[in-house]
């Protein structure tokens, strides 16, 4: 009676052990099968972050008069259409003082063209921290290529803000030169 206890409680144990390793391995690959299901977090890029909080520049005031009439909420389709080229004039202005922006010996402009943007890193190399991102078809000034040549120092246009990315994902941008008549 010993003896077939003894062989029952290996039997025994070794029907728990294997039942123990089989359900620990289902749960760990359920996990991980779960983690590459979900979607990763949408990257964050400089141009989404809220603005930091700096200090105070003092703002030229203009008086103000008191308006007699109270406006309505709801304003006339002519004076919508008529706001609008204002608008774009002002565009268009920003983007003229981005074009004029003097660039450094060896600079150039290129736009991105890596269709998810490119993230921009504090110095060149993948461990490096990430500082912003760049979006698609945004402009960059370049303003140097690593030794090795796999990463680019570059300048948001418009910005002062600097970091490196991965070369090999932009495209230059062609300068339009203006005759100046001589």
């Amino acid at each position: 009676m010993n003896r077939l206890s003894g062989v029952f409680q290996f039997i025994l144990g070794f029907f728990l052990g294997v039942a123990l390793l089989v359900g620990g391995t289902a749960s760990l690959a359920y996990v991980a099968f779960y983690r590459m299901s979900t979607n990763p977090e949408k990257p964050t890029f400089a141009e989404e972050k809220p603005p930091e909080k700096t200090e105070a520049k003092p703002v030229a005031k203009t008086e103000t008069k008191p308006v007699a009439k109270m406006e309505t909420p709801a304003e006339k389709p002519q004076e919508v259409a008529a706001k609008e080229p204002e608008v774009e004039v002002v565009e268009q202005e920003v983007k003229e003082d981005v074009k004029e922006e003097k660039l450094p010996t060896g600079a150039y402009r290129a736009k991105v063209t890596w269709s998810d943007g490119l993230s921009l890193r504090s110095e060149p190399g993948q461990e490096a921290e990430r500082v912003g991102g760049v979006g698609y078809n945004s402009e960059l000034i370049i303003l140097k290529t690593s030794a090795d040549g796999n990463w680019q120092q570059v300048r948001l246009a418009g910005s002062q803000e600097e970091g490196w990315i991965k070369a090999g994902n932009i495209e230059k941008v062609e300068e339009e030169t203006t005759e100046t008549g001589q």
